[in-house]
């Protein structure tokens, strides 16, 4: 990777109005965009993340992929393109900080994606309900004896290369973007590792383990998504 590569940043947020700033604050300098992708949020995210400092753009259909992809869309028609791409939430259970480790492997030509781990990194007391826990164990076990692709997390903080993030046409508007992503480069041949993250109880409720129609929905897409692409 060249010397002082662009690096943009993706964050998709519904209704975090009270984290978003936080998040941002804690980007580190050498990020050029920050893209909040505003799915359709009730409350002030889009005013809070624009005031702190963030390119926001607005998704009015639900769905974490779909903001991603709105996101991604945004960034394609700057005249200049980023080298990384790094994914993060918006609710402030992320360390923002660890960016820097986390496209660490990227700058070395080590990877071309890079996972953050929760799984290996520590864990606030509470950070990750059960069923998360669980799904997240399933769910890379069935990759792995499935796809043969090795990963212990399908955690939101990654860093991917912009190009090659381009190459795997993603396409899932939701539960499902995540997954699609680690198949998708391990399928087309991409390095990847992972590093450890550490995570915190995000700031107000969550939008697929608070529920329990989020987490039978994000259960059902994940499954769904290992068999779509065996």
């Amino acid at each position: 990777m060249k010397n002082n590569p662009i690096i943009d940043v993706i964050i998709p947020a519904y209704n975090e109005e009270k984290s978003i700033p936080k998040v941002i604050a804690e980007i580190p300098d050498l990020v050029r965009h920050i893209v909040v992708a505003n799915n359709n949020s009730s409350d002030r995210t889009a005013e809070a993340a624009a005031a702190a400092g963030a390119q926001v753009v607005f998704e009015p259909q639900k769905g974490y992929g779909k903001a991603c992809l709105t996101a991604m869309d945004w960034i394609k028609k700057q005249s200049v393109q980023p080298n990384i791409v790094v994914f993060l939430d918006g609710d402030y259970s992320d360390y923002p900080e660890e960016l820097l480790d986390l496209i660490q492997p990227i700058l070395e030509e080590k990877a071309e994606m890079v996972i953050g781990s929760r799984a290996l990194g520590e864990r606030e007391s509470g950070s990750m309900t059960l069923p998360q826990v669980f799904g997240n164990w399933l769910a890379t076990t069935m990759m792995r004896y499935m796809q043969g692709a090795n990963f212990s997390d399908l955690g939101p903080f990654r860093a991917i290369v912009w190009q090659d993030l381009l190459n795997l046409n993603m396409v899932d508007q939701n539960f499902g973007w995540t997954i699609e992503m680690q198949i998708k480069a391990h399928k087309a041949g991409l390095r990847y590792t992972e590093v450890p993250v550490n995570y915190r109880k995000r700031i107000g409720v969550s939008k697929v383990s608070g529920t329990v129609k989020g987490v039978f929905g994000a259960g059902y897409k994940i499954i769904f998504t290992i068999f779509k692409y065996w």
